[in-house]
């Protein structure tokens, strides 16, 4: 089932707190985080090398998943948050859910990904206390953001899963399945 990415935007946004407002100072602020987002990168996979149960997953992978990380990272700050961007974060949950990636580790990551960027925004904003704040605030929404569309692709996962059960303990072809849905739709 196609997820509606304008829809799932919105309600990301809404859900979030992510305003243009907020998309515009991530942007501004940008040039000064992106060059610091290597250390944020490596102190993650350092973290989630030390989890025993996240260890198959990054093993032999560090070096691809550290670029992939860091580039998706420095999008915060230089991408608009737009249907686009919804889709590729979605995609990304797609991936993640083909892996068989634990929802948990999504949100264990992003809070991980938040406690190294909050030292990094206090030591780049500290003097200007308003700035500081607001920029926590846009990065919370920002990461809250890509978390809900990402873990948007594990539900529907979820729910891909039930049907194929349910075709394969009934018997029912998805053409059928789809068919007699479409019918009973009208």
């Amino acid at each position: 089932m196609p997820q509606d990415m304008d829809a799932l935007m919105h309600y990301a946004k809404s859900f979030t707190g992510l305003t243009k407002e907020k998309e515009a100072l991530l942007m501004a602020v940008g040039p000064q985080i992106i060059p610091e987002l290597n250390a944020v990168t490596q102190k993650f996979y350092m973290h989630l090398s030390t989890i025993e149960q996240t260890k198959p997953f990054i093993e032999g992978r560090l070096e691809t998943l550290q670029q992939t990380h860091e580039k998706w990272l420095a999008g915060l700050f230089s991408r608009h948050y737009d249907e686009e961007f919804t889709r590729f974060m979605h995609h990304v949950g797609d991936v993640h859910v083909k892996v068989k990636l634990p929802v948990e580790f999504m949100s264990g990551g992003m809070t991980l990904i938040n406690n190294e960027i909050t030292p990094l925004i206090f030591r780049l904003f500290s003097e200007d206390q308003a700035k500081c704040i607001a920029v926590l605030a846009a990065v919370n929404s920002a990461t809250g953001f890509a978390l809900l569309v990402m873990q948007q692709s594990y539900q529907e996962g979820s729910l891909a899963e039930e049907l194929d059960r349910f075709l394969k303990i009934s018997g029912m072809s998805k053409v059928l399945f789809s068919n007699l849905a479409e019918a009973y739709s009208e």
